[in-house]
Formats: structure tokens, C-alpha cells, sequence
């Protein structure tokens, strides 16, 4: 019912996004989605890139007068960092001997990133060929896709927001009774964590790591609510929303790990202490008038949303590249080397948070329209409606 597709380089032009399937009568400004580009680019730790870049978006096409025509949309970027790497990354013929240009490729691989596999997989030279897709720079387009999104989901009632919950070896107590605007309420955080003494400490860490020419990873919290009961299905193992989100989560670079509602600590307890038990609680439609009011299962069962609270952990690895850079190989002479050491943040937990919820966003808003279909917002409600009335 709903995709959408990146292009760009992370040095190059722009990034575009183009999502198609959405909806008529959305309605849509430029400041929805550059709102979430912002929050994708704060967070304590990150680099001198974040510095160079402010990103905005611009609407190519499927929107007009402030509305989704239905029609696919297509988003441009501008990479403003483009002016510094215009000879490098020209995309006409360039002569191989040209000394300048060939001292700027890239052939000190480094460990953690797609340099190597990808340059023996598609046969390059220049690692650059590689890493310029495959930086997280690309996510940019992707949060202006799920920024789309969460439009559509907030206009019948579903609201995503994250939190960071872990960095470095340091915990964020999370709060018994989570804010009404959870992302009004991390947001205001710099490392986008409801825990103000750990966050103190965590500073402290990052601190610490970049003077060591080190990086950090660390886990954000995914939280969805208003969700209907029934998006997702058990019916085919493609279609189990579980599944989706997982494949959603861990696309994203540097994610390693994704658990749902209790998620891998399930495994260490017995069914009794798993297991959500239901009751009666009429007036709750969009949970089929049941409650179960432990949601250890993070708002999924079999496959499908149960109406409760939807919970996503997300973890992402240390950053690769360290300015105190690792060992390698140059591919080039193929001897010994110290990898390659590219412009890098100490951490972008913070900023994977975001990233996270727009690729929730997505797979919700997919879900949600492959259950109530509609070609028009007023079509999607009156849909919504008849299913829940149901």
C-alpha cells in the first residue's frame, strides 16, 4: 500500500525521497518535515557535519496547496557540504591520472563500515564509491518519509515519540507515567533522555571517549500509541508486523538489535511472569474493550497490534570510524595500515531515536492502510471508523 525510496550520496548534490501511497487530502507543510530533520540532527556528541548542514526540505511534486494529491511525493535535500566536494564527486569522466584526485581516494578500508565487502562485492577501486551511500547520511531522506508519515497517523489519533534509554554503559531510569508529549519532553534533553542524572553522566562519558578518539552506542526507546487493534497479520510470516518492524529498525546504519515490548528478557522468565493477562474495560474501542495492564508484550501478539501501547528498542553499535583510527588493509598495496579516519560523531544515539520512529511511522501508516485501505484521508476515517464501530 505505501513505500518510499532514497537516492543521494552523502557528499553529493541533495538527497530525494519519494513516497508513494499516501492518501489524498493530507494535509502537509514543509515545516512538518523539517521539524523532524532538526531533532535528527541534535544530540550531544555529534560532529562538526551537523555544523555544516541545515536541513531543509523541498516538495517536487504530489503536493499542492498544502495537501497529498495521492500522487507520489517526491522530497529534495541539498547537501550544503556539496560545495567542498564538487571536484571529488563530480559524477562526469574524470582522468584516473590526475594526482590531486588520486590521493583522495579511499583504499585504507576501515573496520565496521561497508568499505571493504562493498568494494570486492561491486568491484571498486575507491572505497568513496561505497561509503558515500552507505553513510548515514542517507537517513535524512528517511526521516522525511516517516515525517510524512506520522502526519497521516496523527490524523486518526496515532502518536510516535522515542527516548534514549541507554548510552555507554549507562542506564536512564525510565519514568513510571510517560509524558503526554514524550517528544517534547526528550527533546528538551541533550541526549534526548527523560533521566536528568543520568544524562549528567552520560555527558561525562562522551566527554571522556572523545578525548580518546573513541565513539559510544547506546539503545533509544520507540513508543506508539493510539494504535488500533489488528494492523499486522499471522497469516504469512511477510505480513507479521513484528517482523516488519524489525526489518524497518535494523536497516537503519549501526543498529545491531531491536526488541519488542520485554523483548530478549522474556527468555530468562518463566511463562507466568511473560505473559499479559486481559480483562474487561469497556470503552477502550481501539483495544477491542480489553485492557492488559502489564503490555509486557510491547503491544503485539501473533503478529498484530493488540491495541496497547506499541514499544520498540532499538541498539546501535559504537560508530566505526574512531579518530584514533584501527587497524586495516590497504587495498592499494596491500599492506598494513591505519584505517581511513573520516569526519565522525561520538555518538548518534540520540539521533537514531528519530530515525527509528520514522521507520515505525512507516511500517504503522503501511500497516494501518493495508487494513482500512482509502484513497482519500476522509475515506481512511470513515474506513477506521466502520472497523472499530465494528
Amino acid at each position: 500500500m505505501l513505500r518510499f525510496t532514497t537516492a543521494g550520496e552523502s557528499h553529493g548534490p541533495a538527497l530525494v525521497s519519494v513516497l508513494e501511497g499516501l492518501p489524498a487530502g493530507v494535509p502537509l507543510l514543509a515545516s512538518d518535515v523539517d521539524t523532524d530533520l532538526a531533532r535528527r540532527q541534535q544530540g550531544y556528541g555529534r560532529g562538526r557535519r551537523m555544523q555544516i548542514e541545515t536541513d531543509r526540505m523541498e516538495f517536487l511534486s504530489g503536493v499542492r496547496a498544502g495537501e497529498s494529491l495521492g500522487s507520489p511525493i517526491a522530497m529534495l535535500i541539498r547537501n550544503s557540504d556539496w560545495k567542498n566536494w564538487t571536484e571529488i564527486m563530480d559524477p562526469a569522466p574524470r582522468a584516473e591520472d590526475a594526482e590531486g584526485l588520486r590521493k583522495r581516494h579511499v583504499t585504507r578500508v576501515r573496520p565496521g563500515h561497508a568499505d571493504l565487502t562493498g568494494i570486492l562485492k561491486y568491484d571498486r577501486y575507491d572505497a568513496r564509491d561505497i561509503l558515500e551511500r552507505a553513510s548515514a547520511r542517507e537517513t535524512t531522506a528517511r526521516v522525511a518519509a516517516g515525517a510524512i508519515c506520522r502526519v497521516l497517523l496523527r490524523e486518526v489519533g496515532v502518536h510516535v515519540g522515542s527516548h534514549l534509554v541507554h548510552l555507554g554503559g549507562i542506564d536512564a531510569i525510565r519514568p513510571d507515567t510517560m509524558p503526554d508529549d514524550l517528544n517534547a519532553a526528550s527533546d528538551a534533553s541533550q541526549l534526548r533522555t527523560l533521566d536528568a542524572n543520568a544524562e549528567a553522566r552520560m555527558i561525562e562519558k562522551i566527554d571522556a571517549a572523545k578525548m580518546e578518539g573513541n565513539t559510544l552506542g547506546g539503545i533509544c526507546e520507540v513508543v506508539v500509541t493510539g494504535l488500533p487493534v489488528g494492523l499486522g497479520s499471522h497469516v504469512s510470516w511477510d505480513r507479521r508486523l513484528d517482523g516488519r518492524l524489525g526489518q524497518a529498525m535494523l536497516s537503519i546504519p549501526a543498529v545491531k538489535g531491536v526488541e519488542i515490548g520485554m523483548g530478549f528478557e522474556t527468555a530468562r522468565r518463566t511463562g507466568a511472569d511473560v505473559h499479559d493477562e486481559i480483562e474487561a474495560a469497556p470503552g477502550r474501542t481501539r483495544a477491542g474493550h480489553v485492557r492488559r495492564p502489564t503490555n509486557r508484550a510491547g503491544g503485539t501478539e501473533g503478529g498484530m497490534t493488540t491495541g496497547e501501547t506499541l514499544i520498540i528498542r532499538v541498539a546501535m553499535k559504537p560508530i566505526s570510524t574512531l579518530m584514533r583510527p584501527l587497524g586495516t588493509v590497504d587495498m592499494a598495496t596491500g599492506q598494513a595500515a591505519a584505517a581511513v579516519a573520516e569526519r565522525s560523531d561520538v555518538t548518534a544515539v540520540p539521533a537514531m531515536g528519530v530515525i527509528a520512529e520514522a521507520m515505525a511511522a512507516f511500517v504503522m501508516a503501511d500497516a494501518l492502510l493495508e487494513k482500512v485501505g482509502g484513497d482519500s484521508l476522509g475515506e481512511v476515517r470513515r474506513n477506521l471508523d466502520g472497523y472499530l464501530a465494528h
